[in-house]
């Protein structure tokens, strides 16, 4: 399996990404993010899979057979916290935009039709995690503690540029004790034309350990092992959208830290956090 895959290359038309669960290799989890032009509309269905949409830059309206939810988005992923929708398994839906502007549907393989459903940005979690270099925002626009999704959990992430995120390195690829199997895909967004970052996924019997230069609008799968650090190049903030789902029953986010690393947590105690977080509030 190519873990990394470069802006471009897995884009499809107007859009610069469609990864279906096939296309990365796995089972469970995939990510589209759809160019509108203004006034473009765009009818789409998963037969298998529930959705979710998230606005990276722009606003617009999300309509099923049932529902109608008018996304007001955002400028761009490092402007503020955007609103967000859910759509349940199978259901066909509309996007249409009248400005346009870039939108991330997120998928899950599932087995139960839900109910579609609106969240308001006033009522996305942002957490500050982490400590001083190590210190960066998370947006729990699905975490596992939001209700309404059967598996899709989603997430997005800002580090200011310098800092590291993701770290210390972490897994979830096995039912055990405090950790639950899930698949992940990071979509990277850099600001700044030029701008760069690294990221680094690894195992510990040696299958995978991939260090890799990430740039704006590079997606990276996570099958399995531990993953982090992601580090932001001084100048360059960093986003990232994290889309994970797996097979257990229940809808949880349970991690393995790795050993090696877990004392850092008890180092950074009374370490204040970096006073630039967070970048990003609910509106702009």
């Amino acid at each position: 399996m190519t873990l990394h895959r470069p802006h471009g290359s897995l884009s499809t038309g107007a859009d610069p990404v469609s990864l279906t669960p096939e296309r990365a290799g796995w089972s469970f989890c995939g990510l589209h993010v759809l160019r509108l032009e203004p006034g473009e509309r765009r009818v789409l269905r998963f037969p298998t899979d529930e959705a979710a949409v998230v606005p990276l830059s722009g606003a617009c309206v999300v309509e099923t057979e049932v529902a109608r939810f008018d996304l007001a988005g955002r400028r761009d992923p490092f402007a503020a916290v955007t609103d967000l929708c859910y759509v349940g398994l199978g259901t066909k839906f509309e996007i249409r935009s009248e400005g346009g502007g870039e939108f991330a549907v997120a998928t899950a393989r599932a087995t139960e039709s839900r109910p579609a459903r609106y969240y308001p940005a006033a009522d996305v979690a942002v957490e500050i995690r982490g400590s001083g270099q190590a210190t960066r925002q998370i947006n729990g626009l699905l975490s596992a503690d939001v209700d309404g999704p059967q598996k899709l959990i989603v997430v997005e992430v800002l580090t200011p540029e310098g800092n590291w995120s993701s770290y210390p390195p972490h897994k979830h690829d096995e039912l055990a004790a405090g950790e639950v199997p899930l698949e992940e895909i990071y979509y990277f967004r850099i600001a700044g034309g030029d701008g760069f970052g690294f990221h680094r996924t690894y195992t510990t019997d040696g299958e995978i350990d991939e260090t890799v230069t990430v740039t704006d609008g590079d997606v990276f799968l996570i099958p399995r092992g531990f993953h982090g650090p992601c580090v932001a190049a001084p100048g360059y903030d960093m986003y990232y959208l994290n889309v994970m789902a797996g097979p257990a029953e229940e809808r949880v986010w349970l991690i393995c830290t790795d050993p090696r690393y877990a004392w850092l947590w008890d180092a950074w105690a009374g370490v204040p956090p970096d006073p630039r977080l967070p970048m990003t509030k609910e509106t702009e």
